[in-house]
C-alpha cells in the first residue's frame, strides 16, 4: 500500500534569505521567514526602505518592477534557501529565480486589487 502524503500548506515553507549588499564579507546578513511569499515581500520592503533613505523628503514613493530588478542585480549576492519538506534539506535559489517569483507575486497582487 502506498504511503499517503499529507497535503503541504500552500507557500508556507520556511525560507532563509541571504543578502550581501557589497563585496565586503562583513556586509553579509540573513533573515528567515515562515513562507516564501513572506520572504519575497521582505525583499520588496528592503528595496522600499532603500528608496526611503535615498528620498527622505518624499511622502510617498512608487517604483516600477524594473527598478526593483536593477536594485537586486546591483547587490553583490542575494539568494533564498527554501526548505524541501520531503527531504528536510534547503534548496538554494538565485537572483533570477527570485526576480521571477517577485514578478508573479506582484502580478497576482495587482490582479487581486
Amino acid at each position: 500500500m502506498p504511503r499517503s502524503r499529507s497535503p503541504k500548506p500552500h507557500k508556507m515553507v520556511h525560507t532563509i534569505l541571504l543578502i550581501q549588499p557589497t563585496v565586503r564579507a562583513d556586509s553579509r546578513t540573513w533573515s528567515d521567514y515562515e513562507s516564501t511569499t513572506d520572504c519575497l515581500e521582505g525583499i520588496c520592503k528592503i528595496y522600499e526602505e532603500f528608496l526611503k533613505k535615498q528620498n527622505p523628503s518624499m511622502a510617498s514613493i512608487t517604483y516600477d518592477v524594473s527598478h526593483l530588478y536593477e536594485f537586486i542585480d546591483k547587490l553583490s549576492d542575494l539568494s533564498c534557501l527554501i526548505l524541501n519538506t520531503e527531504t528536510c534539506q534547503y534548496v538554494p535559489h538565485n537572483k533570477d529565480w527570485i526576480k521571477e517569483k517577485i514578478f508573479v507575486m506582484l502580478r497576482t497582487q495587482a490582479r487581486n486589487d
